[in-house]
């Protein structure tokens, strides 16, 4: 019987040393996670951004940019301007940087160490920001979103992108166990528009995809002068 709690309460340490990785990958095992959610977020992202206006000469910024694989799509738009990513795992931001080596070394992809609190760029910067799979671990969402407005140009957009958020059903209760697991929350659609708003974004449009559970978020800093954080 002492060996049965032993092995299950290892079993349970590893579950979520494991889950604990996806909120801030480190390691050879977060860099397997990273490598995981690159594959795995994948059409997740192509849904998210479909809706999205994106030219070829728009700067972008890619928050919570694990991997790298949405920079890489968006490098491929966006080809005649730069793309940044920011995330604070040492690990993503190598992987990144590895996934994105040629866009890196050409100069059109950047990928730096930094808080979405504190995001280490000028204000007025970007024409769109994206954050995909990663509002969830925000420390402070409406000030986060409001430090995304700062470095947005008057007139440009920000869109989150996820695969869970707040809903009926037994499946939702799954994923929002989860979510707490790994140090997130799970909000509902109201708590996106109410977040965007508050935050001083306005046009704020959601879309859901009810059979996978997925959610997009879109909202437009406004045309006015000045960027207070």
């Amino acid at each position: 019987m002492i060996f049965q709690i032993i092995r299950i309460i290892v079993a349970a340490v590893a579950v979520v040393a494991v889950l604990g990785q996806c909120h801030k990958p480190r390691g050879w095992i977060g860099r397997f996670i990273v490598w995981v959610m690159n594959r795995s977020h994948s059409r997740l992202t192509d849904w998210g951004i479909s809706d999205v206006r994106i030219d070829r000469h728009f700067s972008i910024l890619d928050v919570g940019c694990g991997g790298g694989r949405t920079i890489q799509k968006l490098a491929a738009i966006a080809i005649d301007s730069k793309v940044c990513g920011v995330d604070y795992s040492h690990a993503s931001v190598s992987a990144a940087r590895h996934t994105n080596a040629r866009a890196v070394t050409d100069g059109r992809v950047e990928i730096v160490q930094g808080s979405v609190s504190q995001l280490p760029f000028p204000a007025a910067t970007f024409d769109l920001v994206t954050a995909i799979e990663t509002h969830y671990y925000w420390p402070d969402l409406v000030s986060d979103l409001r430090e995304v407005r700062r470095v947005l140009k008057p007139g440009g957009r920000v869109v989150i992108v996820a695969e869970a958020y707040r809903r009926n059903g037994l499946v939702n209760a799954v994923e929002r166990t989860v979510v707490r697991l790994v140090g997130g929350t799970c909000l509902s659609v109201d708590d996106h528009r109410n977040a965007l708003t508050d935050a001083g974004f306005v046009g704020v449009a959601i879309t859901e995809e009810r059979r996978r559970g997925w959610i997009a978020v879109r909202g437009e800093s406004p045309m006015v002068s000045g960027h207070e954080s």
